[in-house]
């Protein structure tokens, strides 16, 4: 395609880059279809007038205000490939021109489930304290090494929030025959019921559950809502499994819970990343702890660019993006979750 007739794409996908989410083959079909504009994000405004003119696609979510978006009367979508939607912009803006604000978060969901179950996996069976017991020769065969242990299997299961990384959770929890039940404010009952899955209140989730998984996005409504009161109300000696975002928990309460020997708990994710290395979690028992890589696999991150290049290939089209999940009206305005600075 001539180069004045290729479609113009801002690239500002910070922390990622086009290499990590493209493999060379996507990269190379990417280039031949786009005349591409490497920026820094927080450079957009600064961009020349016929740049922001002529620019159809955004890969990332660099912060917008109405004046830069008011230069860009050629936009039609905002691709963001961080995974969480961004309170970056003037969303009422985009709405009213039709211009499409889309997230490929959804790639993350099945790894991040399956580091969830091995988390629980560990917790229920005590594996990395085990091995590093034996390492230092001090393991305890058979019985004697099982004090504590229990199964996932037959158990007792709450999930908080049930969008794409609770719907993997449930799929990988599947052949555990254990009843799973699941709070998520923003969805009726029938769909989770259509889900196999049993609508419950929070309070039903933390008292009745062996094992507690939080995938809750955080919105406007929910900072902090998971704090020494949610964690007087689990079952003695039940699992707190961290996944989606700190900023649902109180992170000091969801520490003392453990450090009292009420509950047991595993995160991902972190108040502060990276944290420091003062930080009391770092050497508290009883808490599984994993630097926020989950997600982060070759395989998410190429499957990324692939859903950008099928829904751009769409929208060129004139047709809506697919592949992506697109920012609904009502709720991305009441997102709050930090934007992440570490791959």
């Amino acid at each position: 395609m001539p180069e004045t007739n290729r479609p113009l794409v801002i690239s500002a996908p910070y922390p990622r880059t086009l290499a990590l989410i493209f493999s060379r083959q996507a990269l190379d079909a990417l280039n031949g279809r786009y005349r591409i504009v490497e920026a820094d994000p927080d450079d957009i405004a600064g961009l020349d007038d016929g740049t922001l003119a002529e620019t159809r696609y955004i890969i990332g979510q660099p912060p917008l205000d109405e004046r830069t978006l008011a230069r860009m009367p050629s936009l039609r979508a905002v691709l963001n490939v961080e995974s969480n939607l961004l309170n970056n912009m003037p969303y009422e803006v985009l709405f009213r021109r039709g211009i499409h604000v889309v997230t490929t978060g959804q790639v993350f969901a099945e790894p991040v489930a399956e580091m969830g179950l091995a988390m629980a996996l560990n917790l229920a069976r005590g594996i990395v304290d085990a091995d590093v017991a034996f390492r230092e020769g001090r393991e305890l065969w058979g019985g004697d090494g099982n004090q504590s242990a229990r199964l996932l299997s037959g158990s007792e299961i709450g999930i908080i929030g049930f969008g794409d990384l609770g719907k993997a959770l449930n799929r990988v929890l599947s052949g555990f025959r254990a009843r799973i039940r699941v709070h998520d404010p923003w969805l009726p009952g029938s769909i989770l019921s259509d889900a196999g899955v049993e609508p419950a209140s929070l309070e039903t989730v933390l008292s009745s559950s062996d094992f507690v998984f939080v995938v809750a996005a955080v919105t406007s409504e929910n900072e902090g809502f998971l704090g020494a009161e949610a964690f007087a109300a689990m079952r003695p000696g039940a699992a707190f499994i961290l996944l989606s975002r700190a900023g649902v928990v109180d992170f000091d309460a969801l520490m003392a819970a453990v450090a009292a020997g009420r509950i047991v708990a595993a995160s991902d994710v972190f108040p502060e990343e990276p944290l420091p290395l003062d930080h009391p979690v770092r050497r508290l028992p009883g808490f599984l702890r994993s630097a926020h890589r989950a997600g982060a696999l070759e395989q998410a991150f190429k499957k990324m660019g692939e859903m950008v290049l099928e829904d751009m290939e769409l929208m060129d089209r004139n047709l809506p993006p697919m592949r992506c999940k697109r920012a609904e009206r009502e709720t991305v305005a009441r997102m709050r979750s930090r934007p992440v600075s570490v791959n």
